[in-house]
């Protein structure tokens, strides 16, 4: 039996018709593959995936967070599913088709994941489209979970010694059992209270939407000085106080979303960082700023301020790496669209990217997690809403969520089949923007998809053209050392 966290269960109270919290991912397979074999490997290897296995049990009167127990009878026959595209099956009827299952809520009662076979793409591939509600999953534990039906081979791979057996059986808890837990943490909460704002104050210029306040910046200055004077706390570097545009992508999402993909060669990627002494994310990131700036330049739309992206930071350690649940917190980083030249656009975003990151490898921040924790689980549902439904009416505390997460780089295989890409399919709320682009490097290729809302950016697969275009654009440009000598 294990409870929900306070962020896990963040990710099921802020969800309504139109914010939905489905976190999914998109194999696409060199040939043909039937629903009976998909469902036989995913039987035998459910066991090595704990959210596939686990349902919610609710607290009476949701007093509490809810508890993860064992599923008694996993029905595959509803969760592995399948359908066909009509011809001729090209990548934006599948991106179609995936924009509507991902924008539909999972069933609560059942294991919240669900997962499509989708036959008829063009050139013989078949898709298989996996979703899972973030309230069980953060992105990199997803990634793992979804390597756990895979193979190194054609030839699939016999279980090792020991996962062959079925999982020990976690049981629900009793109500009087979870109501004396939820008395429990309603004595810890102040506790929790406390800790948030010892872990907010010094960090209150990187909260979204209160680092915005007046004050926030020379306060947690001052914060941090205080703790370095009484020896307990690391100087961090300063970010800028950041102010956050409007764009046409962010407002209220409506229930609708798009789903457009990208492929592009890693080998280039790591070329342009070679070139420029960058990172691979940086490159990744750059992209993403070029390909959104030429999309507001088509809408007339061009903020005069950077835009603000979030960017997942993954709290994961060596030993906590299968640990399901959300280990993340956000970061805010200004992505300078204003940048016309590309190769100061790139310097921008690395200097952006280094300083986030820094700040967090000497201190990361959990504010996140504490902050969730320090609400009594009875009113955090509420809250959540009450808050969704507040930034998307005022003032939005990002613009967008990009993300970069680097995957294995050897082809793998499902029931013999070669994945040939894997892309990631992520979520659009009210409070992170209509706008999601996210990165996956797999086998020399770095998979990119982008989930937008169809009301707020109906026009996806122009960005997903864009985000080429923006790599040949920067592998022509020449050498730093070499600028200087170009024709103005």
């Amino acid at each position: 039996m294990r409870q929900l966290s306070a962020l896990d269960a963040q990710f099921l109270h802020f969800e309504s018709d139109t914010n939905v919290a489905n976190v999914a991912g998109l194999s696409i397979l060199d040939g043909p593959l039937g629903r009976d074999e998909l469902v036989a490997l995913v039987e035998e290897r459910a066991h090595l995936v704990e959210p596939l296995r686990r349902r919610l049990v609710t607290v009476p009167f949701g007093l509490d967070h809810p508890y993860w127990a064992e599923a008694d009878d996993i029905d595959f026959d509803y969760h592995v599913r399948e359908l066909a595209l009509p011809a001729p099956g090209d990548d934006r009827q599948l991106g179609e088709q995936v924009a509507r299952l991902h924008a539909r809520r999972l069933d609560r009662r059942r294991p919240l994941w669900e997962m499509y076979l989708v036959h008829g793409l063009e050139g013989g591939r078949t898709a298989i489209y996996t979703k899972i509600h973030h309230a069980a999953i953060d992105g990199m534990y997803g990634a793992g979970a979804l390597a756990a039906l895979m193979d190194l081979t054609a030839v699939p791979e016999p279980l090792a010694v020991g996962q062959s057996h079925a999982p020990h059986q976690d049981r629900a808890p009793e109500t009087a059992e979870m109501l004396l837990r939820t008395a429990g943490r309603l004595v810890a909460n102040p506790a929790h209270l406390l800790r948030f704002l010892a872990e907010a104050m010094p960090r209150l210029d990187e909260i979204p939407v209160i680092s915005l306040l007046p004050g926030a910046g020379p306060v947690s200055r001052a914060t941090r000085w205080l703790t370095r004077k009484l020896g307990g706390g690391v100087e961090v570097p300063e970010l800028p106080r950041l102010t956050v545009p409007r764009t046409p992508f962010n407002a209220p999402v409506s229930a609708h979303r798009r789903f457009a993909f990208a492929e592009l060669s890693l080998d280039e990627v790591k070329q342009i960082k070679k070139t420029f002494g960058v990172t691979v994310n940086d490159v990744v990131m750059t992209l993403a700023a070029t390909a959104v700036r030429r999309w507001l330049v088509d809408h007339d739309a061009l903020p005069d301020e950077p835009l603000v992206a979030g960017v997942p930071f993954s709290l994961r350690t060596a030993g906590g790496a299968d640990a399901p649940g959300n280990q993340v917190t956000l970061m805010i980083t200004p992505l300078d669209t204003r940048i016309e030249d590309p190769a100061e656009r790139l310097r921008a975003v690395h200097e952006s990217m280094s300083l986030i990151k820094e700040r967090f490898a000497l201190a990361p921040a959990r504010w996140l997690r504490h902050l969730s924790e320090s609400m009594p689980a009875a009113l955090t549902g509420l809250a959540d809403r009450a808050a969704f439904g507040l930034v998307a009416q005022t003032s939005p505390p990002i613009n967008l969520m990009v993300s970069n997460v680097p995957g294995p780089q050897i082809p793998l295989y499902i029931c013999g089949r070669r994945l040939l890409a894997q892309y990631p399919v992520s979520v659009v709320t009210d409070a992170s923007g209509g706008l999601n682009i996210t990165a996956f490097s797999y086998n020399g290729r770095v998979a990119v998809g982008i989930v937008s809302c169809r009301v707020l950016v109906p026009d996806v697969w122009n960005i997903a053209g864009y985000l080429s275009e923006a790599l040949e654009e920067l592998k022509a440009l020449p050498p730093p050392g070499d600028r200087s000598e170009q024709p103005s």
